[in-house]
């Protein structure tokens, strides 16, 4: 079903120029010179190919840099590891033109001749001019003279092709020889195909006698964590996953023709460059999304997981048609899906998301979802419905609180350091959203873990563990939104007694360093039976010093709050912990907003 959705995608994106994707039998390289020939295979000029752009800083400011210009060019990328392996009419400076950029003079020599011996083999089948201009180059170019071009150096880290004097096309983008290049690709033949895996069914396309690709190439690039030359989505590399004595991908048939497709097809989504449209990160996985027809929705969606501004950042959007395509976006997020067909999307539109992971070897797909645009919003929507709390206010709020959470930012809240989120969490929390199914429990004790830890209890963590309790099946009712003062709960009441105590406490001793949150917040929120009566102690000390009003108001709050408690329970589950902390930041909230509001009425 992945390489199926690749395949089809693989015919939308040649249809849009943006994405530069190539045809089969030719790939997209970075280019940084090209060899400037007359037509009887003079050297003129090494021309730098690169372009100039404009790099925005984080000051505001901005520089200027080079970088390599995407073209299409014949052949695949180049293969790793130490063989020879020349391209055609381009490669790099080693090959191209010997110039020994490792200090390897020997390997330097072979690679130059490797590519020149390949080209003048091929001069006659091919009987072009321009071709035969590059073989009188390469027979008469001598490698020593690559030191009287000193910006060499510096463009030898990308490819170089052949350009003919005063000509506006490349000397491989010349009619007849991509012509004869593309009659002469491997496996194009009825008789060719590999003595291996030989000829047969396509299991991704269905077409019957098609030669089988033994590697599913070109490799796929883009995804965090795997080696810059990429890695394959679909590989065999040990006997225990053989069958019938096939070798490598000879075990799932699939042509060499789909494997192109579909491989350039998610390297145009993951390294392309439009991947901003597609590609976003999700606890170290790699995600890539992508629509049956060209969205607006779809061009919204990378942003808008990787910061989670959508309307919080809009007086930056200075385009005005992107400014009214994010508000209609955002409209369908809060009042569902019809309204997508206010920015001139169809919610029948296919959605695919799939979510890429290093492995050994190859990559591991950690979920792959398929649903229309509508059902993905409606998904999205009640997602954060159930997010939905009080924003945080008083000296504990730093930063304003986005009304939509972004998945990286509640997987971070579970950790000290990025990189200890648990690889599988953010799989499962995804697939927690797109299924409307109960978030992972495995989540939540984290987030309570590192609320004993650190002693924080911020927006992002309470409206996390009311989600979770919202769609757990082991939680009766739906955590309130706000404050409520009716809900008789144990475990929540007891959050809003330990909140009303450090109130208290912070008012008897102001400036105080370390409140009880710090102290005993960890051991409150499992054995409330062990600790609160101690901490009651404490409070009529903290009570006393209170003024008159201060204290009446205080000990009536309490007396609420401990109405209808005959005992506090010993110890709390999972789940009541998780009440706890939302009864103590409902609370908390509480005492800030009426303070808020007092003094706005003063004013």
């Amino acid at each position: 079903m992945i390489l199926q959705s690749l395949y089809h995608l693989y015919d939308r994106l040649t249809r849009e120029p943006e994405y530069g994707v190539a045809k089969s039998g030719f790939s997209q390289q970075k280019l940084t010179f090209s060899v400037i020939l007359t037509e009887d295979g003079t050297l003129n000029t090494i021309q730098d190919e690169r372009e100039e752009i404009t790099i925005p800083l984080k000051n505001g400011k901005s520089k200027q840099a080079m970088t390599a210009k995407l073209r299409i060019v014949p052949g695949q990328a180049k293969p790793t590891g130490s063989g020879i392996h020349p391209g055609f009419l381009w490669d790099n400076a080693t090959y191209l033109l010997g110039y020994d950029t490792k200090d390897k003079p020997e390997r330097t020599r072979a690679c130059f001749d490797a590519f020149r011996q390949r080209h003048l083999e091929l001069e006659q089948s091919i009987d072009d001019p321009g071709f035969s201009a590059v073989c009188r180059f390469l027979e008469s170019w001598n490698p020593e003279r690559g030191v009287q071009f000193p910006h060499l150096a510096e463009l030898s880290t990308g490819f170089g092709v052949f350009r003919l004097q005063g000509a506006l096309e490349y000397v491989h983008d010349r009619p007849a020889i991509r012509a004869w290049w593309c009659r002469n690709l491997p496996g194009s033949a009825p008789e060719e195909g590999d003595k291996e895996g030989g000829r047969g069914m396509c299991l991704v396309s269905g077409l019957p006698d098609q030669t089988v690709a033994r590697l599913h190439e070109p490799k796929i690039k883009g995804v965090n964590g795997t080696q810059s030359a990429g890695a394959p989505l679909v590989s065999f590399n040990g006997e225990t996953f053989t069958s019938y004595a096939k070798e490598q991908s000879f075990n799932a048939p699939v042509s060499q023709e789909a494997a192109f497709r579909y491989c350039t097809a998610i390297n145009a989504l993951l390294d392309g460059p439009q991947k901003g449209r597609h590609r976003f990160s999700l606890a170290g996985d790699t995600v890539a999304l992508w629509t049956g027809q060209r969205t607006v929705t779809e061009d919204l969606l990378a942003g808008f997981f990787t910061d989670g501004a959508g309307g919080n950042r809009q007086e930056d959007t200075q385009d005005v048609e992107t400014l009214r395509y994010m508000e209609g976006f955002l409209m369908a997020l809060r009042h569902g899906s019809g309204n997508l067909n206010a920015i001139g999307d169809d919610p029948m539109t296919p959605f695919y998301l799939l979510g890429l992971s290093p492995n050994a070897g190859r990559m591991s797909v950690r979920f792959w979802n398929v649903s229309t645009l509508g059902s993905f919003i409606e998904r999205l929507r009640d997602h954060y419905s159930a997010l939905k709390i009080v924003v945080q206010h008083g000296p504990d709020s730093k930063h304003p609180d986005p009304e939509f959470i972004p998945a990286w930012r509640i997987l971070r809240e579970t950790v000290r350091e990025t990189k200890d989120i648990p690889p599988l969490l953010g799989g499962a929390l995804l697939r927690a959203i797109l299924g409307g199914c109960p978030y992972p429990n495995a989540l939540a004790a984290a987030l309570i873990r590192r609320i004993r830890a650190d002693h924080v209890i911020n927006y992002c963590r309470a409206a996390m563990l009311k989600a979770w309790l919202t769609r757990s099946a082991y939680y009766q009712g739906e955590p309130p939104v706000s404050l409520d003062s009716e809900r008789t709960e144990p475990s929540y009441r007891m959050g809003r007694l330990f909140a009303a105590l450090e109130k208290t406490q912070e008012e008897a001793l102001p400036g105080i360093n370390a409140t009880i949150r710090d102290r005993f917040f960890g051991a409150a929120s499992a054995t409330p039976g062990v600790v609160m009566p101690r901490l009651l102690r404490t409070y009529q000390h903290h009570l006393a010093k209170l003024n008159p009003g201060a204290k009446i108001n205080r000990e009536r709050l309490i007396q609420e709050i401990m109405n209808g408690i005959d005992n506090i329970p010993k110890s709390l589950s999972l789940e009541e912990q998780g009440a706890f902390a939302i009864g103590y930041y409902h609370q908390r909230q509480s005492f800030f907003t009426r303070n808020e509001a007092k003094q706005g009425s003063n004013e």
